[in-house]
């Protein structure tokens, strides 16, 4: 992750691309729609896990939410998030390089976490991925606070197998609508949206 962060770092510095938005625009858009919808308040303590590039982050700040804050353990995307963030002018979304499977103490107390892909990546990883995915939900746990909302975008996990993963302290509140595509005569979705709250 940090060649490929050390990449879209420099193709930022050389002509301002921020780089991939994982999911696209519109798995943004949903998640501002969802927490605009639930009428989320503005000053909610917001913890995008694994943020990359920040520009979910962006987004969430030019919709009026204040208190954000984004966690990678790639320092290479955390350089990257700082510099997209300077050139929007948001200066109040705080960044810091943090591993969520080992985090600190100080990463606790969230009224809302968000995930896009950084479940999967975990789940791909070749050492342990089992023990690391309860890791996960371990932290999640400690980060969220009692009745926060996790929203998490999988491309690798059905709704049923997330349901599964995050079956201990988490309850599903519904299923967000993603693209369908047909085949086989089966229907089904590329993307995974889901919002859990912790019980």
């Amino acid at each position: 992750w940090d060649a490929a962060y050390e990449r879209e770092l420099q193709t930022f510095q050389d002509i301002g691309d921020a780089g991939e938005i994982w999911f696209g625009e519109e798995s943004m858009v949903r998640i501002v729609r969802w927490l605009e919808n639930h009428k989320v308040p503005l000053h909610s303590s917001v913890l995008d896990i694994g943020t990359g590039n920040g520009v979910l982050l962006v987004e969430l700040a030019k919709s009026g939410y204040t208190n954000l804050t984004g966690i990678d353990y790639s320092p290479s995307a955390i350089q990257l998030s700082e510099k997209v963030r300077e050139k929007e002018g948001m200066s109040n979304i705080k960044l810091k390089v943090e591993d969520f499977l080992a985090p600190s103490a100080e990463l606790s107390g969230f009224d809302i976490c968000i995930d896009k892909g950084t479940f999967d990546a975990v789940s791909l990883d070749p050492d342990n991925a089992a023990g690391k995915r309860q890791q996960y939900v371990r932290s999640l746990g400690r980060a969220l606070e009692p009745g926060g909302f996790f929203l998490i975008t999988s491309c690798n996990w059905t709704k049923e197998e997330l349901l599964n993963e995050f079956r201990e302290g988490f309850e599903i509140l519904e299923e967000l609508p993603t693209p369908k595509f047909c085949f086989g005569g089966r229907i089904g979705n590329s993307v995974t949206a889901l919002v859990f709250q912790r019980k």
